[in-house]
This record gives C-alpha cells, structure tokens and sequence, in this order.
C-alpha cells in the first residue's frame, strides 16, 4: 500500500512540474514559405559557351543570377536561422554529421546552382562532364579551394568555420560557369526551389531570427509578407515558431530590389 502511495504521490508532482513548464520536452517544427517575384517575370538570358564548345556549346546554357518561374516563383533564394545559439535536433544533428553533399560539373554548370553545407560536412566535387573542370572556391574565413577536376573525377573539400555570406564558385576554365555555396554551423538553412518554395524542418519551437539572402539583391531588406510591407535590415527577421509548424506563406520581393 506503500509503494503504491508513493507512485501516486510522484506521479503527482511530476504532472505538478509539467504544468507549470517546470518539465518541458523539446519540440521541433517546420518554418515553411514561397518567395514570389513582385512584378513581371524576366526572361534569363542565354550564355556563351567560348570554351569547349563541341562539348559546353550543346548545351542551352542560360544565366543563373535570377530564376523566376511561370507562377513567379523565385529559385535559389537562400534562408537561415541566424541566432548564434540555437538549440540542433540531436537526431538530425547525428544524420548530418555523417552525410556527404554533393556540387556537380554538369553540363558545362553548377549543379546545384546554390548549395548548402554544414561546418565539418564533406563535400563532395564532381565532374560529370567529358572535359576538365576547376572549382574554384572563394570561402573567406575558411582557406580558399581550387581543385582541378577531370573529367569523371571528383575532390573533397571540408569546412572549419562558417560563412557569414555566401561564397561564390566560379570555374577558370570556362568563365560563365558561376554558383555558391552556404556554409552554416547547423542544419537550419534552406535554398528556394525553382517553384520560390522552402522549408527549413526540425526548428526548435520558440522565436528565431531569420536571415535571407539572394545573388542578385544581396540581403533582402524589402519584402511583403502575409500582404504587410516589411523592412528588415540586413536581411533579419524575427520569426515565431509554432508547435504545429509555421508558413510565412507567400513572401513577394519587389521587382526594384533584383536591379542594384
């Protein structure tokens, strides 16, 4: 009878704990939206293959520097939560710290256009072209790379220090080839996709400060979210992260901002 005054009594007190937010588990959730282009959609414009050309000129090759779909979707905006202490959810943490990311030669372009990289993340460098290839990548508070790459072949490259912006990779063989890298020290980053959508998951719950950035604008201090203007300097904005999951819905991006 004891024993089982005693269970009653800590179950009590546990339940007690609970509801006063003394006990608290970790939540996780998605931060999710889609940027759209406020104004009409440009054309991209075609590129010049002058090197390799029986190889790179079979290729319809087209800049990259702004993306804008059908729907004005706009592609490869980069988001980040920028807080310098943010709880990481251990079990993408754990999967991350093993995982390898790939950046592809293919087609005489970058493949991914943007791509995103976790401190202490390997990188993997392609080449899946039937010509020679370089990768030349500008990291500042990391030491720069350059690997030269045949064709088949791949190199590896790590990284000891985040990236306050995103670096850019260029090709000195041939010049129009052009991308960039995100180099963060968590898993809380994402690119837009071609249709202007993302999703950066297993966010703690709670407030976090994000930061969004695209090649052509730099960070992005205009936006309309939810049909309210908004400023936000260098980029930042607090965002609230629900239990359930939170959709900033669609962010427009003023026409202006892309013509600096």
């Amino acid at each position: 009878m004891t024993r089982v005054l005693s269970a009653l009594v800590a179950a009590a007190f546990l339940s007690t704990l609970v509801g006063t937010g003394v006990v608290t588990a970790d939540e996780w959730a998605t931060i999710k939206g889609k940027f759209v282009f406020g104004g009409d959609a440009p054309s991209a414009g075609e590129l010049k293959a002058d090197k390799d050309v029986e190889v790179c000129g079979k290729h319809k090759l087209l800049s990259e520097e702004l993306i804008v779909g059908a729907d004005k979707g706009v592609a490869n905006v980069v988001v980040f939560v920028r807080d310098k202490v943010v709880k990481v959810n251990p079990e993408v943490a754990k999967a991350a710290a093993g995982a390898k990311v790939e950046l592809d030669n293919a087609n005489c372009r970058f493949e991914p256009h943007v791509t995103f990289v976790q401190v202490g993340q390997e990188l993997v460098v392609k080449n899946s072209d039937t010509v020679m290839h370089n990768s030349n990548i500008a990291t500042i508070k990391n030491s720069p790379s350059n690997n030269v790459i045949p064709a088949g072949n791949s190199a590896t490259v790590k990284f000891a220090s985040e990236e306050a912006v995103p670096t850019q990779i260029t090709c000195n063989v041939h010049p129009w080839m052009k991308g960039w890298l995100v180099v963060r020290p968590n898993p809380y980053a994402a690119v837009s996709k071609p249709d202007g959508t993302f999703e950066i998951k297993d966010v703690p719950v709670g407030e976090v400060e994000l930061q969004f950035w695209h090649e052509k604008a730099g960070y992005l201090g205009e936006m309309t979210i939810g049909g309210k203007a908004e400023k936000a300097s260098k980029g930042r904005k607090k965002v609230a992260v629900a239990a359930g999951g939170t959709n900033l819905g669609e962010i427009v991006l003023p026409a202006g901002i892309f013509q600096k």
